[in-house]
């Protein structure tokens, strides 16, 4: 990466980071574009080079929140060496509820927008790169000694399904504290992923 792509990325990241804080400590109807280019030190022009206006660099900032999220669980997976398909989701799952029990804001930011920021980001970003959690979903599935049906149906279902229970768990105790409900959780993913096995009813 040369220097004008090293200032580029930079800047990009200023302006997240930026963005973040603003959005989850004033929310995001009461910042304006003006606040995040003068606390990130950038001209206004150089925001409107990667972002169309503010609930853009909302939405990708989901994705870019969900992508570290979701590569930490990864990475924490790789060194476990769990090979069976329900046992590293139940992981990552596990392991981004954990996280986010320890970052409220990032809960509320992300939480809605879990499905979007995981299986949606390519198509979202228009950015295609090594780190995509689809792909890397994919790359999980492909290496079980199960074949599954309808993977995508069953990944959008997985997500929702954790990242909405999980936020009603974690914030509000319902319909359990999460650590409590998280049997019940997992018990579900795994029912989910039997019945997507290929020639199972």
């Amino acid at each position: 990466m040369g220097k004008v792509d090293e200032n580029k990325k930079r800047k990009k990241e200023a302006l997240f980071n930026t963005a973040y804080e603003l959005f989850t400590t004033k929310g995001i109807n009461s910042t304006a574009i003006s606040d995040i280019v003068e606390r990130a030190g950038v001209a206004k022009g150089t925001f409107y080079l990667y972002f169309k206006d503010k609930y853009d660099i909302k939405n990708k900032l989901v994705v870019h929140k969900t992508r570290e999220l979701f590569d930490a669980a990864g990475n924490a997976l790789n060194e476990a060496g769990i090979s069976c398909l329900e046992e590293q989701m139940i992981f990552i799952i596990n392991h981004v509820i954990d996280t986010l029990v320890e970052n409220k804001p990032l809960l509320n930011f992300i939480s809605k927008n879990l499905v979007m920021g995981a299986l949606r980001s390519t198509l979202l970003t228009g950015e295609n790169n090594d780190n995509d959690i689809y792909e890397k979903f994919l790359e999980l599935i492909e290496k079980d000694k199960y074949d599954y049906a309808d993977v995508n149906v069953m990944l959008f279902t997985i997500v929702e399904l954790a990242g909405s229970a999980g936020y009603n768990s974690i914030l509000y105790s319902e319909p359990l504290p999460i650590e409590a409900y998280k049997p019940f959780l997992y018990r579900s993913v795994r029912l989910i992923i039997k019945s997507h096995r290929s020639g199972t009813e």
